[in-house]
């Protein structure tokens, strides 16, 4: 079974149950009521932001922390940056793990005595806090504020449907050469691709 799904034979299975491993914050000495979004490949940006912008608004919200793993990396990274844009002055760490999770999988036709398919995987995780209060600048991932000149330019949330990888680019003067020479920052520009992926492991799951 193992070598047939390497081969292409996870076409004729659906997932039906994802669990992902659960673990806690790689933070110290954060508040007990920590505002933690928890990003997913098919959540919407708008409807992250409109939410992180509100608490981050209110004066007793003083940090925030943004997670994603596997395919939602990238977007965990563009609600970081789009939140760092409209709020100044967020002093930031990051940090990076990997996260086990498990896949079961049944074939699209099951027949009695089929077994599922379990798949074990390993992937990238991130993990960014964003503080109001200044944070250790020797932490290991620290991240300054801004200085305020910045690639983006503050774009109302409306319009954000797709998912895309950062926000739209703007034309920025080079700092070297005259005020002609400009570089227009696109989507590729700022795409932030997660590690490969290792290898599957699988396991035959016979129900009972």
């Amino acid at each position: 079974m193992q070598g047939s799904a390497r081969d292409g034979a996870m076409e004729n299975y659906r997932k039906i149950r994802r669990t992902e491993e659960a673990s806690p914050l790689p933070f110290a000495n954060l508040p007990l009521d920590i505002v933690e979004m928890r990003v997913k490949e098919g959540s919407k940006i708008r409807n992250l932001m409109g939410f992180a912008m509100g608490r981050m608004q209110l004066g007793e919200t003083r940090q925030i922390v943004f997670s994603g793993s596997g395919r939602a990396v990238t977007k965990t990274i563009t609600c970081v940056e789009i939140m760092k844009r409209r709020i100044r002055g967020l002093h930031q760490i990051t940090r990076l793990r990997y996260k086990s999770l498990q896949e079961t999988w049944e074939h699209r036709e099951p027949r009695e005595g089929a077994p599922n398919l379990t798949l074990l995987k390993n992937v990238p995780s991130i993990c960014i806090l964003l503080s109001k209060e200044p944070l250790d600048p020797g932490e290991a991932g620290y991240q300054p504020p801004d200085s305020g000149g910045g690639l983006w330019l503050e774009a109302p949330l409306g319009g954000e449907e797709d998912p895309s990888p950062s926000p739209r680019g703007v034309k920025r003067s080079l700092c070297c050469e005259g005020p002609e020479m400009v570089k227009k920052v696109t989507r590729e520009d700022k795409q932030v691709e997660p590690p490969p992926l290792p290898n599957y492991s699988y396991l035959l799951n016979y129900q009972q």
